[in-house]
């Protein structure tokens, strides 16, 4: 499996800066380099993370002759590519990055907050089966900047306060450890973001759980798990192979100890494979006396495979067998379907630009 990516961290790209990701220490010290006074620093700061400028043409605070002089400097924003609008007001966003890659991103709105589907890879490397993204493959780690910006274009599309974030985008999290931090810190300090309000989702890779609990984050860690036992598991996880049930969950428990947060479960719902009620008694079984809370996820078809929907009473049942047991749980309805923009839909493809329905908006 790939290794987190080399030098990305935040604000840097192999050997190129980008200004996005960086902090306003880190921005203060680069004007200042490039003979500007410090208070720069905080106006430049102020223009990227609240103004949301896309270049620093745009920032008209700064002399005209030292914008021209420092044209060449890449802010990091990507381009809209293409934007989709569903019926219940979520839009899916495939942005183009600086080297021609898509990603997608999706604004999900509701009563009183604005949440951010975020990804962290270009595709994904895990291969889950039920996944369109696993069924892409993987090309690249997404770097600090990349991800921030993908806040910063819903919240400007939206023209709202982002509220809430959600690393259940495309791509592992974990297997980008370095860059998904920096941007939750960047995130947390610079958007200005509270971190209990950023959920990071991971089928689990062994070890990595307990190296983002060394970060001492505020986020909640949410544990992809859709199978109650090893078996099933490795049937729709191939990397479980290498990570056994009961070592992943002893991982988890260390995880609550050593950051004082619960752990939520994730667990797609598959018609007639791990809907039954047999199956939440041995979940349950799993997590008792844990912290922890199991969110369940109804399927959302993708045409690469043959899984279906389960139904309402499959569902009710599913639930009941796990309240009996004492284990907290909450069914989520995925927005977005109609466009693909729902959990475990999301696919940066050509194909997905023909599928679009009527109601959207293609840019550049």
């Amino acid at each position: 499996m790939p290794a987190d990516a080399p030098g990305a961290e935040a604000g840097e790209v192999a050997s190129e800066t980008y200004l996005l990701g960086l902090s306003l220490e880190a921005l203060t010290e680069w004007v200042q380099a490039h003979g500007q006074p410090a208070y720069r620093g905080k106006q430049l700061h102020n223009w990227l993370y609240k103004k949301g400028a896309r270049s620093l043409q745009d920032i008209t605070v700064f002399p005209k002759a030292w914008r021209q002089a420092m044209s060449q400097v890449v802010i990091g924003r990507s381009t809209l590519h293409h934007r989709a609008v569903a019926r219940d007001g979520t839009v899916k966003y495939l942005l183009r990055l600086g080297d021609g890659q898509i990603i997608e991103t999706v604004g999900i709105p509701s009563a009183n907050r604005l949440t951010v589907c975020v990804s962290s890879q270009v595709g994904c490397p895990m291969a889950c089966d039920f996944c369109a993204t696993g069924k892409g493959g993987f090309l690249r780690n997404l770097y600090c900047h990349e991800i921030v910006d993908q806040v910063l274009t819903v919240q400007a599309d939206f023209g709202q306060r982002v509220s809430h974030i959600v690393f259940m985008g495309m791509g592992e999290p974990l297997l980008n450890t370095d860059s998904v931090v920096a941007a939750i810190r960047c995130l947390n300090q610079d958007v200005g973001i509270s971190q209990r309000a950023i959920t990071l989702s991971t089928v689990g890779l062994p070890g990595r759980i307990r190296k983002l609990a060394d970060e001492q984050l505020q986020v909640t860690l949410a544990v992809s798990l859709h199978a109650s036992n090893q078996a099933q598991r490795l049937q729709l996880i191939p990397s479980a192979k290498a990570y056994p049930l009961e070592t992943l969950l002893d991982e988890c428990r260390d995880y609550v100890k050593l950051t004082g947060r619960r752990v939520s479960f994730e667990y797609i719902l598959l018609a007639g494979l791990n809907d039954q009620p047999r199956h939440a008694a041995e979940l349950a079984q799993h997590l008792r006396g844990f912290q922890s809370h199991v969110n369940l996820i109804p399927y959302n078809p993708i045409d690469e495979a043959d899984y279906q929907r389960p139904s309402e009473a499959s569902i009710s049942s599913f639930v009941a067998a796990l309240e009996s047991r004492h284990i907290a749980v909450s069914v989520r309805y995925s927005r977005g379907l109609e466009e693909n923009a729902a959990c475990g839909q999301l696919r940066a493809s050509k194909g997905n630009l023909a599928a679009a329905g009527s109601d959207t908006t293609t840019l550049g």
